[in-house]
């Protein structure tokens, strides 16, 4: 399997050097060159598979320059019980609020059918809505299944070749603790992460980063928006002379073994909610269209998906766009700071790869999309384009309606969910619903407090082991949004 680049300026590479670049050099992201089929013969064998084994056959289809034990040991280190701590239903008023799967409580990423009947010692699911648990790693957060895969490989690949890597990333809340977690104290490698200094996270989530006191983990908050972060990240990848130097990496979603990883849970997903055939319905919380594009890489690989609900906060771009066709990212004035942080994304990095499916995998086609969105700040899909693949839908949620969902949903069921699950099951209870349908679950209610607080009148649980978080020691280094500043920071710490 070899990579290329969606604006088509440079040679066809190798994962490893797709996992060492992060970024193409043309300033492209990199793409399997075609999508591997899966039939369903080969999901019928997958069944009864671990979720390291069932990693370790999906990654396989795109990982052929490691070597299948060794990349199936790296499966099985990541995903293990201890790192992801099954998270039991809380119980209310003496009744169990969750069925989790078939119960095993080894299972890293947990299907919880809210509402069920129990008859004859079968479970039943009574509402046709399920939960994808995607938060029992060791940040509390989905982001954790993918970057501690992604960990494991950057620091399997860097032994092997001898080499070091700075990792520079940009966060809105989850990348950048998941991605601080994975890669604290790793040989070989440096991370540099830039996050917005006032607002956009949570109390909880800016302690996860800066409490952190690992030598290779450097923390730069920077005077503005998760967008201005992300444009100097990828300001900084792009100046190759740089680049090459001090050996940049990334480690967000436009790393493509991000969205590889989180193909997997998809296949999870859909094994778990059916017996032997039919399709499911996904609704995923998008920002930077990542977790949402590894759900339409899953569809081109053969999974049964009828349809796909992209949710986004009062940030709509991704609303507006797969509404209207038109792409029309936000400047800072226009960011709105909500209650939902990691998805206050104005400008979705990880569009350009679907734009180069809509486009038939034209890079030519691609980049004169892209050269009108920097002439014009803005295109349109033709209508006859819309899109490659159809039964994608779309909606917005506001602060009121996501406070109403956390409650309807703790008050139905007796679970509570955070403030970006709460937007999935927001719009897909606003439109026309499909059953069944899996809202694939961001983090823990902990992490998200003070909106949780406001919804349900009482301070959602956490584990004993991050009590006391926001009290512990902090080290951050603030910044003006100076990419100048930003090279300074890693020319002196590398």
């Amino acid at each position: 399997m070899k990579y290329i680049s969606t604006r088509g300026g440079v040679p066809a590479v190798s994962f490893r050097e797709v996992l060492l670049a992060g970024l193409a050099p043309d300033g492209g992201l990199y793409v399997p060159e075609y999508y591997p089929k899966v039939s369903g013969e080969q999901m019928a064998k997958w069944r009864d598979l671990s979720y390291a084994d069932l990693s370790f056959e999906i990654i396989s289809l795109f990982v052929d320059d490691i070597l299948p034990a060794t990349l199936k040991e790296i499966c099985s280190k990541t995903y293990d019980s201890k790192k992801f701590r099954y998270r039991a239903p809380e119980r209310v008023g003496g009744r169990s609020t969750g069925f989790v799967g078939d119960g095993n409580v080894n299972d890293i990423t947990p299907l919880i059918w809210l509402g069920q009947t129990i008859r004859r010692g079968h479970i039943k699911p009574d509402s046709g809505l399920a939960l994808l648990e995607l938060s029992n790693g060791p940040t509390l957060a989905f982001k954790d299944v993918a970057l501690q895969l992604v960990g494991n490989l950057f620091e399997y690949v860097l032994g092997e070749n001898g080499q070091t890597l700075n990792i520079l990333g940009a966060t809105s809340g989850d990348t950048g603790s998941a991605a601080e977690y994975a890669l604290r104290g790793k040989r070989g490698i440096n991370v540099f992460m830039l996050s917005p200094h006032a607002g956009g996270m949570s109390a909880f989530q800016k302690a996860q980063m800066y409490s952190l006191q690992d030598a290779n983990i450097h923390n730069i908050a920077i005077r503005g928006t998760f967008d201005e972060c992300q444009d100097i990240v990828k300001s900084v990848a792009e100046e190759a002379p740089f680049r090459e130097e001090y050996r940049i990496g990334a480690v967000n979603s436009m790393n493509w073994a991000r969205i590889m990883a989180q193909i997997v849970y998809y296949f999870k997903a859909y094994l778990a909610a059916t017996k032997d055939d039919g399709s499911v319905n996904f609704a995923v919380p998008s920002g930077n269209f990542g977790n949402a594009h590894a759900c339409h890489v899953a569809r081109m690989m053969g999974l049964p998906v009828d349809s796909l609900t992209i949710a986004t906060n009062e940030n709509d771009v991704l609303d507006v766009f797969f509404r209207t066709g038109v792409y029309r990212p936000r400047n800072q004035a226009e960011t709105h700071i909500t209650s939902s942080p990691s998805i206050d994304i104005a400008k979705a990095s990880n569009l350009e790869r679907f734009m180069f499916d809509v486009v038939s995998r034209d890079p030519g086609e691609l980049c004169r999309y892209w050269d009108l969105l920097k002439k014009d700040g803005s295109f349109k899909v033709p209508e006859s384009m819309r899109y490659v693949n159809p039964r994608i839908r779309s909606g917005m949620s506001t602060h009121s309606d996501r406070l109403e969902t956390i409650k309807h949903i703790y008050k139905e069921y007796g679970t509570l969910i955070d403030p970006h699950t709460a937007d999935a099951i927001s719009v897909v209870h606003s439109g026309i619903l499909r059953f069944p349908m899996i809202v694939m679950e961001t983090a823990q209610p902990c992490k998200f407090a003070d909106t949780v607080r406001e919804a349900v009148g009482f301070e959602p649980q956490r584990r004993d082991s991050f009590c006391g978080l926001e009290d512990l020691p902090q080290r951050v280094t603030v910044m003006d949004p100076d990419v100048l500043a930003v090279k300074k920071f890693i020319a002196e710490h590398v």
